[in-house]
């Protein structure tokens, strides 16, 4: 199994599984937060295409998140995984049912070669759900939009190979931005997002000898800087800042196997 991340940030987040069992391949695009010709460029970027997708998991409603999926969806057949508040947040839209299918936490969902196990999260919206995803030898968490580490949150990431953590903000640069005080409370409350050292401090929480990638994603372009959320992840894995991997907003992070 191996995974890549199209981009991460506030701009759009997207990210590709894929598993292959000899001669079958399973690709799995987590969230399609852009419009449908950026994500296409970047899907060929990554050394893909809709045509290769087998499914598209959108963990939340979130503008960032949500995207283009209805239209890629319909216009390439590829079916969706969301949960019914997902669905029902962005509208219940008329949507081909042949297309739609339910994720629940704890239920896990076998796509061909891979298998996605949901997991709830305290975020602000209605139903978030983030993954655990297996090929059954090597183990992935995708987690990106939460607002405190929670127990749960932990358990679910237990024993993974690689991690994709959020590693949203610096507090003092958020605190000290210009954004509004109730957008500042809404980031930094229990459903807004993680700042970097509360992502070190999720991290720090999943260590084991068989973690070999860790990417942090999500940073904020306003409050947070590249070299302050390399230098938490560091920290929490013992290595130098510049062996930190970061997801980039417009560069994403290329393939690396789970």
């Amino acid at each position: 199994m191996r995974f890549c991340n199209l981009g991460s940030g506030s701009g759009g987040n997207a990210s590709l599984i894929e598993a292959s069992q000899g001669i079958t391949s399973t690709q799995v695009l987590v969230d399609c937060g852009f419009s449908l010709r950026e994500l296409n460029r970047r899907l060929h970027r990554a050394g893909s295409s809709p045509e290769h997708l087998s499914a598209i998991f959108i963990t939340h409603e979130h503008g960032d998140h949500v995207g283009c999926a209805l239209s890629l969806s319909a216009r390439y057949r590829i079916p969706i995984w969301t949960s019914r508040g997902t669905w029902r947040a962005i509208g219940k839209p008329d949507f081909d049912p042949k297309l739609l299918h339910w994720a629940r936490a704890g239920e896990a969902i076998e796509l061909g070669d891979v298998q996605l196990r949901p997991f709830a999260v305290p975020h602000d919206a209605q139903e978030p759900l983030h993954l655990r995803c297996t090929d059954g030898a090597a183990h992935l968490g995708l987690i990106t939009d939460l607002g405190h580490v929670c127990e749960s949150v932990v358990q679910a990431l237990q024993g993974c190979n690689s991690l994709l953590l959020e590693f949203n903000h610096d507090e003092d640069l958020l605190r000290a931005s210009n954004y509004p005080a109730s957008l500042k409370r809404r980031i930094l409350g229990s459903h807004g997002h993680l700042s970097n050292e509360t992502g070190a401090d999720l991290l720090r929480r999943c260590l084991h000898p068989g973690l070999r990638h860790v990417l942090a994603g999500h940073l904020s372009e306003r409050n947070n800087r590249p070299e302050l959320a390399a230098a938490a992840l560091a920290q929490a894995l013992n290595i130098s800042s510049h062996e930190a991997l970061l997801c980039h907003q417009q560069a994403g992070h290329p393939w690396l196997d789970a």
